[in-house]
């Protein structure tokens, strides 16, 4: 069985209901829709959150990793906090208590990444002294890192070869505690789980702020009320200027601390910026220095993904600033390195022959250039990109907002056409919206070759100039309640007729169905049964009219039989 762990990011299909919001909002287009549910593609992914942030209905979720470190704690092993720079601004609380809390949960000791930080921001110093000239770019955020190794290799030689403030700060615990001790990252950055799974050597697990609250809330801790003590002090020491990291600039304010010499210092912050920041830069002729500070979020850590705070980022940014310390001097040799190689992974785009997006096209129903309508509604810029998703396997047909809607208007179309029932649909004007061809013969055979081949044919016109009921759906619009008539007599002709309420107030349709025919089908049959049941009436009458005569003539018969025999027995008894 594999140990590897399942990607940060990740889709509740439930949840998901069809907005592409996290293809149109995804930089680099690390998403895929299959049948109809969008999910994270792994190898594209590098793990900035943005499709977190902006989903409307929470789908995209966050990978937790709160029991993994339980598990370790619960394995009484020494697991160490590296707690990212932006606490400070996150929580109002006093260092005393935010490290009260983090025992609680069961941590050996707390300790900043902001140590880290102080490190890399020497090392990056001493890099930028010892060189001439070149392009060098911050390997700080693990998103930027990414970006860049796999949209942008040709920038990766560019990277300052050392490792980011938190591997920094793990590989300076493990020295002053020892190899076997565990360090779990908490921060607002989702990218630290993605570098986590990549150096368990270094971190075993990192935490976002809001997979700490959520564990704080489930141990039922007061972070208010809870008792500190001599003991709940950062380890090894409290951090200095490297607190700034979590703010843009915050980086380059920290090697001007260390002292650099000609050095042009450029600070960039989100993914579309950095993107525009390199459109066109020609490494090889720069004959000065360049260092640039690169963050994935607008504005810095302070604005990351899993911040999980209310408060307004110039207090974040304020309390940050007003609760760093400044050393002076600050040292020029780093007492931990640790480099790292970032290796050029590029994302290859797939060019397909135009044959073939051709009949993709098609497939959409897009036949000439015009029906190319780049409207984004699929969740990319144009339809040649969502096409290339399209063959790609990366997208689906039912993406397409346009073509979705001719199927649909298609469809609609030929069940009305071809309805034996009229129906009509009129707006909150009582003007027609549409009509079919039953209608149009039924109400307006008169005009019915003119409308019949129009484009619009009915359209526009007023439903009371074309039937007399018209006040019937003036009453279901404002009522918004169906209404039914049976056997509505309009010119010696019977209708039934259904008016329903689509939207109250703006459109109401309606089902009409003559049934002169059938209720004059129904008359004959009634008169023919009326005719017959009269037949068999005056026959009934009959027979027991002729059966009436039979019994009087029997009766008189039997009578004067009796009689005849009543007057010979008195004879008898005379004798």
């Amino acid at each position: 069985m594999s140990d590897k762990k399942p990607y940060p990011v990740y889709t509740l299909k439930n949840e998901c209901h069809d907005c592409y919001k996290c293809i149109r909002e995804c930089h680099i287009k690390a998403i895929k829709i299959k049948n109809g549910s969008a999910s994270v593609i792994d190898e594209k992914c590098i793990a900035c959150g943005h499709c977190v942030r902006v989903c409307p209905q929470g789908a995209k979720r966050v990978r937790s990793d709160i029991d993994t470190v339980k598990m370790l704690i619960l394995q009484q092993r020494n697991v160490y906090v590296s707690l990212a720079p932006s606490w400070a601004g996150v929580y109002s609380i006093k260092p005393e208590k935010m490290i009260a809390v983090l025992k609680k949960l069961g941590f050996k000791g707390v300790s900043e990444t902001a140590l880290g930080a102080q490190e890399v921001s020497i090392e990056c110093a001493r890099d930028l002294n010892s060189k001439e000239s070149g392009l060098f770019i911050s390997s700080a955020c693990p998103v930027i890192d990414d970006y860049i190794r796999l949209y942008k290799p040709d920038f990766a030689k560019n990277i300052t070869p050392v490792a980011s403030p938190a591997l920094t700060h793990a590989k300076l615990l493990k020295e002053h505690y020892g190899n076997d001790i565990d360090v779990v990252f908490i921060g607002p950055c989702i990218a630290k789980k993605n570098e986590s799974d990549k150096h368990p050597d270094l971190i075993s697990a990192a935490l976002t702020f809001e997979e700490l609250n959520y564990w704080i809330k489930e141990e039922f801790i007061d972070i208010e009320n809870i008792e500190e003590n001599d003991e709940c002090k950062f380890v090894p020491e409290h951090s200095y200027e490297g607190a700034l990291y979590p703010i843009e600039g915050g980086m380059i304010e920290t090697i001007k601390q260390v002292g650099v010499k000609d050095v042009t210092f450029v600070s960039v912050s989100s993914l579309e910026a950095f993107d525009k920041a390199l459109n066109g830069i020609d490494t090889s002729k720069i004959q000065n220095k360049i260092f640039v500070e690169a963050l994935a979020c607008s504005g810095g850590c302070i604005n990351g993904p899993c911040l999980s705070t209310d408060k307004s980022r110039i207090m974040i940014t304020s309390d940050i600033y007003h609760k760093t310390q400044y050393r002076n001097p600050v040292p020029t040799e780093p007492e931990v390195v640790v480099k790292e190689e970032y290796i050029p992974n590029p994302i290859v785009q797939k060019e397909y022959p135009l044959e073939q997006i051709t009949k993709a096209l098609q497939k959409i129903s897009k036949h000439t250039q015009e029906d190319e309508l780049n409207c984004s509604g699929c969740g990319y810029s144009n339809c040649r990109e969502f096409v290339n998703a399209l063959i790609s396997g990366d997208a689906e047909p039912a993406m397409c907002v346009s073509y979705m809607r001719k199927i649909a208007v298609r469809k609609a179309s030929s069940m009305l056409r071809y309805m034996p029932q009229a129906v009509v649909m009129v707006d909150s004007n009582l003007q027609v919206m549409e009509a079919n061809d039953a209608f149009m013969q039924m109400f307006c055979a008169n005009i019915y070759e003119v409308f019949a081949g129009s484009q619009n044919g009915l359209q526009g016109a007023a439903i009371d100039r074309l039937v007399p009921f018209g006040e019937l759906f003036r009453a279901s619009l404002e009522s918004g309640k169906d209404i039914h008539k049976e056997h509505y007599s309009i010119n010696e002709n019977l209708y039934d007729i259904s008016i329903f309420t689509i939207e109250q107030g703006e459109i109401a349709g309606a089902v009409i169905s003559d049934v002169t025919k059938s209720e004059l089908d129904r008359s004959k049959i009634a008169k023919k049964a009326r005719e017959v049941i009269s037949k068999n009436i005056a026959t009934v009458q009959e027979i027991a009219s002729l059966l009436g005569e039979h019994m009087v003539e029997t009766e008189l018969l039997l009578n004067s039989i009796a009689k005849g025999f009543d007057n010979t027995a008195d004879e008898d008894k005379k004798i």
